[in-house]
């Protein structure tokens, strides 16, 4: 259908289709009267029934309803949220109770003062008849005790202890590296300057009991150790990975170039602790009684000796040494840094890959890097009610009232008319609900409401319309219509948008009052439709106390 042909339709229409075309987008006032009503008045037992207290008053009248307590004989199992609806300079509150009572027989719900302007106005009493549940036991077959069958157990789900344990290692692992980092850390505090440290060592060895135990091999170990560890740290950073003869070569040529004024005894000396002691642990040597001492008190002499040799280090190797070591803390940082960051991306792609083969690789980019539609379908849902009568319904957040103004030429066809809307219908998802009373004169025709609500529609905006129909009908019965399908969408400069929309759009008719339930949303969104799903099935209509006569 083409704009332009719309527009002319809509201009030729009378005026009873316009009416059901107006219950989409206007919003009116009504007067009522002040009354009392049940839904029913015949329950079984520990069956809800609801009683309703209608008050017409101005916006600025002080109106409080009767507290819960005060329904005995029968109990309050749910106080509902006051309605509140305007018409014209008038509001209309409707305050609901839900009513119930675990014992048959007859019962009277009492008056209840309504407080009106620091005045107290009584309603009226219901008589309410609480029904036993028939059993006919005669009727009902009776059955032996089924015997005992025995259930296979479910197949293990290997995946359930990935779950777990992806999680666990994760945290032995960080908790493993700061530990392991810690301790480096400390270590590297806690390290003593290169003379000091080898001082300690040599004392520690004294404590130790290997030649009381004849370990020489043990002994000349440690004692080699000491001293090229030193000899590492204070003159050649090579010293600890050369054997006996490169040691005595690179010292030698240390002295010669004139970096360090060793004593040329002392090379020597040591030349031949380090040569009996490559003998003692290699050939198995055994050492005259005394020599190990004489070589341990050596090895402390020549360590003083090149302790006292070593220039003091100049102001500029001083900065320099400072430079390196901040050079090397970084070298270290980033290596740290890279292993980390390589480490977490091999095990975020491990989670990626088996997370999205269980439940989907959308699934997990949606819950990782979130998705609009998807915070709306798992948020907290509200169930309420909108409008009077009443459509009762689940949505993922509250509709708000808009506000609209009356057309004069439909002062005469409508009473009242209230719209509750979320979002627009450009946004990802979109919901408005209209419930409109016309006057008894006013003829309402279902189908011809719903093809003006649709044309509307198109007026609006909407191009290659596909339009698929169908009845309805709530989990109470109320039977209705139902519409939708999808379109493209102009905007304001006359282009057309690629992207697609889709419509649902839901029609109920009660007596004089026309309902609806109107949603917009992207073209092909899975949580969306989740979310469409999930609303139509909550929808209800409030039944009228006239339906209820006309029903009994």
């Amino acid at each position: 259908m083409k704009q332009k042909s719309t527009i002319n339709i809509l201009n030729n229409v009378n005026r009873n289709f316009f009416g059901g075309l107006f219950v989409l987008f206007f919003s009116f006032s009504s007067i009522a009267q002040v009354k009392t009503t049940a839904d029913t008045t015949s329950i079984k037992i520990g069956e809800e029934l609801r009683v309703q207290y209608e008050v017409l008053a101005d916006s600025t009248d002080l109106v409080v309803f009767p507290d819960q307590q005060t329904f005995a004989p029968l109990e309050v199992i749910e106080s509902y949220e006051t309605d509140t609806t305007y018409e014209a300079s008038k509001i209309r509150l409707i305050k609901r109770y839900g009513l119930t009572q675990f014992d048959s027989g007859s019962y009277t719900i009492p008056p209840q003062k309504i407080i009106f302007n620091n005045k107290f106005y009584t309603s009226d009493s219901i008589n309410v008849e609480v029904r036993d549940v028939a059993v006919d036991t005669t009727k009902q077959k009776m059955f032996d005790i089924k015997p005992v069958v025995s259930v296979e157990k479910p197949p293990f789900k290997w995946e359930r202890i990935f779950y777990w344990l992806l999680p666990l290692l994760l945290l032995a692992g960080s908790l493993w590296y700061y530990f392991r980092r810690k301790k480096k850390k400390a270590e590297a505090e806690k390290q003593l300057p290169p003379y000091e440290e080898a001082i300690v060592a040599l004392q520690q060895l004294d404590k130790s009991e290997y030649l009381i135990q004849n370990k020489s091999k043990e002994y000349y170990s440690l004692l080699t150790e000491i001293v090229k560890r030193y000899l590492d740290r204070e003159v050649d950073d090579a010293a600890q990975e050369s054997t006996t003869d490169e040691l005595i070569e690179r010292l030698q040529l240390h002295k010669d170039a004139g970096h360090f004024e060793f004593e040329a005894e002392d090379i020597k000396r040591l030349s031949d602790i380090l040569k009996r002691a490559d003998l003692v642990k290699f050939a198995k040597m055994q050492q005259a009684s005394g020599q190990a001492e004489a070589d341990r008190a050596a090895t402390e002499e020549i360590i003083n000796h090149t302790h006292e040799a070593i220039p003091e280090p100049t102001e500029e190797e001083r900065l320099q040494d400072e430079l390196y070591k901040e050079e090397a803390r970084k070298k270290r940082l980033k290596k740290r840094v890279l292993m980390g960051t390589l480490a977490g991306v091999v095990v975020l792609g491990i989670a990626t890959v088996v997370l999205g083969s269980v439940y989907g690789f959308g699934a997990v980019k949606d819950s990782v890097f979130g998705n609009e539609s998807k915070t709306l379908l798992e948020g907290e849902w509200v169930n309420s009610e909108y409008g009077a009568p009443a459509i009762i319904i689940e949505t993922p957040e509250v509709l708000l009232r808009k506000e609209t103004g009356i057309p004069a030429e439909f002062a005469d066809v409508v009473l009242s008319t209230s719209q509750f809307e979320y979002g627009q219908k450009k946004d990802h998802f979109s919901i408005l609900l209209n419930t409109t009373k016309y006057r008894d004169s006013v003829p309402l025709d279902l189908s011809q409401s719903l093809e003006a609500g649709l044309q509307k529609i198109e007026v609006d905006g909407a191009i290659n319309m596909i339009v698929k129909r169908e009845d309805f009908k709530t989990d109470s019965g109320i039977e209705g219509l139902k519409a939708y399908g999808d379109f493209n969408l102009q905007d304001a400069n006359g282009n057309t948008l690629e992207e697609k929309r889709e419509y649902t759009m839901l029609m109920f008719k009660q007596e004089q009052a026309m309902q609806m339930v109107l949603m917009f949303n992207e073209f092909d969104n899975d949580y969306i439709k989740q979310i469409k799903e999930r609303i139509i099935q909550s929808i209800e209509i409030e039944v009228t106390e006239k339906q209820q006569q006309n029903a009994q």
